[in-house]
């Protein structure tokens, strides 16, 4: 028996899957409880017309992400620390303090897309920020000693 899965079920199969399994389980076991619907024509084109929605969103986010990516690539970060002997800088800039600068230039990331933010010395670096699993920007964050 083919059934289409209406949600996950680990290790069984994902939200959308079409599987073979036998009678009893998928009718007993997963349809009975919710986990899956029978794989019949109907119910083949209405999983067809939720993945073509759901390809359709994707892009959309994709397109999103990238005009984000291009306004944050044309834009530099500035920052001024207090530093000790030897130019030496107090704690890191923060994925915090980075999001709060990009707010106020109207862009609004979430604090946990920011991958690399190794920013603890002076002068200009680079850091990466995931928009969309295929979409990455980086940002160019400079450091300046305060005076």
């Amino acid at each position: 028996m083919k059934v289409i899965f209406i949600k996950d079920l680990k290790g069984q199969g994902k939200k959308g899957e079409i599987k073979t399994v036998k009678d009893g389980y998928g009718m007993n076991y997963l349809i009975k409880n919710g986990y899956a619907v029978a794989a019949t024509e109907g119910n083949l084109k209405h999983q067809q017309t939720l993945d073509l929605k759901k390809k359709l969103e994707e892009q959309e986010i994709i397109k999103e992400a990238e005009k984000t990516k291009e306004k944050i690539e044309k834009i530099s970060l500035e920052f001024k620390v207090k530093t000790g002997k030897m130019d030496k800088v107090f704690g890191t800039i923060s994925s915090k303090q980075i999001c709060s600068e990009l707010k106020n230039k109207g862009i609004e990331i979430d604090k946990k897309s920011i991958i690399n933010n190794n920013v603890a010395s002076l002068g200009t670096h680079n850091v990466e920020i995931e928009l969309h699993k295929s979409v990455k920007a980086i940002l160019k964050v400079n450091v300046k000693k305060e005076s």
